[in-house]
Parts: C-alpha cells; sequence; structure tokens
C-alpha cells in the first residue's frame, strides 16, 4: 500500500507539472515531507534526483525542435553548477555541525521559496511589461549572476532550477515563451544532474522512492498534458498558486 500511494503521488504531480509546467519541486516537496513523512534532506535529494530524470526526455524534445538558447544554457550553468556544490556542501557542513536540525532549516528554506514560486500565478503580466533586451555579453553575465543565486538554492532545497530562474529569466530578458521554457527546461537537467549526484554521494537519494515516483509520474505527465486544452488553466493555475502560498505559510511555521 506504501508502494501504491507513493506511485499515486508521482501521478498526481506528473498530472498537475503536464497541466500547468509548473516545477516539480514546488509540488511534490510538501508531500513528501508532509504526506509521506521523509525526512527534509532526503526529500530534497530525491526531487533532484527525480527531477532530473523526468526532464531528459523534454529537453530532448526541445533540443531537436530548436527551441533551446544554448548560449543562454551555458551562461546560466557556468553559475548554477558551483553555486550547486555550494548549497549541497552548506547543507553537508550544517548536518556535520548541528545533525538533525538541518532538515527544519530545509523545511523553511523549502516553504519560503514556495511562496516565492508563487509569483509564477503573475507570468503573463510579467511578459507584458518587459521590453524585449537583445542578449549582450553583459546580459550573459547577468545571466550567470541568475544561476549562481538558482544553483545555491537548487543544492539547498531542489526547489528553482524552474520556476526561480523563469521567474527572474522573465523580469530581466525577453525571449518567445517556447525558448524561455525550452532553454530553462535543458539548463534544469544539468543542474539537476549536478546537484542529485551530489546528493547521491552523500546518502540524501531514496532510489526506491525515485522509482515509485516516476512510475506515476511518467503516465501523469502523458494524462495531464492530454487535459490541457480541456480544463482551464487560469483557474487551475490560480488554485493550485493559491494552494501553495498555503503550503509554504505552514512550512515557514512548522
Amino acid at each position: 500500500m506504501e508502494i501504491a500511494f507513493k506511485i499515486l503521488v508521482g501521478f498526481t504531480v506528473g498530472t498537475l507539472i503536464g497541466m500547468t509546467g509548473m516545477g516539480g519541486g514546488v509540488l511534490l516537496l510538501p508531500v513528501l515531507i508532509f504526506g509521506l513523512r521523509v525526512p527534509p534532506i532526503i526529500a530534497v535529494g530525491s526531487d533532484a534526483a527525480f527531477n532530473f530524470i523526468t526532464k531528459i526526455g523534454s529537453s530532448a524534445v526541445h533540443l531537436r525542435k530548436g527551441t533551446v538558447r544554448r548560449k543562454v544554457a551555458v551562461a546560466l550553468a557556468v553559475g548554477s553548477v558551483p553555486g550547486s556544490i555550494l548549497g549541497v556542501s552548506f547543507l553537508a557542513h550544517l548536518r556535520h555541525v548541528y545533525g538533525g536540525w538541518v532538515n527544519i532549516f530545509i523545511t523553511h528554506a523549502i516553504g519560503a521559496l514556495i511562496c516565492i514560486s508563487t509569483l509564477l500565478l503573475f507570468q503573463s503580466r510579467i511578459e507584458q511589461h518587459v521590453a524585449n533586451r537583445p542578449p549582450t555579453m553583459r546580459s550573459f553575465v547577468g545571466m550567470s549572476a541568475i544561476g549562481l543565486l538558482a544553483g545555491i538554492l537548487v543544492g539547498m532545497t531542489s526547489v528553482g532550477s524552474g520556476s526561480i530562474i523563469m521567474m527572474l529569466l522573465l523580469m530581466f530578458y525577453s525571449y518567445p515563451p517556447k525558448v524561455m521554457v525550452g532553454t530553462d527546461i535543458v539548463h534544469a537537467v544539468v543542474l539537476a544532474g549536478v546537484t542529485s549526484t551530489l546528493h547521491w554521494r552523500l546518502g540524501n537519494v531514496n532510489p526506491a522512492l525515485v522509482a515509485a515516483l516516476l512510475i506515476g509520474s511518467i503516465p501523469g505527465g502523458l494524462f495531464g498534458s492530454y487535459l490541457t486544452t480541456r480544463v482551464p488553466m487560469p483557474w487551475l493555475r490560480r488554485i493550485l498558486c493559491s494552494v501553495l502560498l498555503a503550503t509554504g505559510a505552514r512550512m515557514l511555521w512548522a
């Protein structure tokens, strides 16, 4: 029954990701921590591995369709990879010095990031007010800075490889929506791959949990993609963001 419940969780999260495009971390982590009672540090490592595997296929599709700005993805990775190393190393240091207190720190950090991620509710409005800024060498330096910040956050919480980076890119740079999504996904594969590898080496990944979630999420993602033309997306995103905001507040007060 426990395995079946994990598969059901994976299917539900996969469906919501397929329908709304919102990041897996903000959707999955609260369920792992509060629903399945997974220790937060194990939830973070397992979620990073889950995100890495689930985004490999979609990144290949975007690369094949030409909806990826490779230079932007590289610029983000230049900052995010060392940022991820710093974030995971910081968690390892906290666990070494303070033991189980690291789980309290992770819970509060995830709660704060989930609250911030709900700003994606205003994605369309942000896109309307962003001027078209052609990329320059200076802008690529700025993207690396965005990657560094996101890498640190992903290393500590596994949240941000999609939601935080997407929000920051929308605020400072203007690309066609499909290019923004494709570039973000390809970069997320690199970032999640590095992060999950680091957590794996520290013993923070539960392979059985990841496998059960994947069994459910893969058909769930396909089902969610099928529902996108049959469910009113604006209302669904509003409801989901409201639930996430309440969940993030609950984690902050845990």
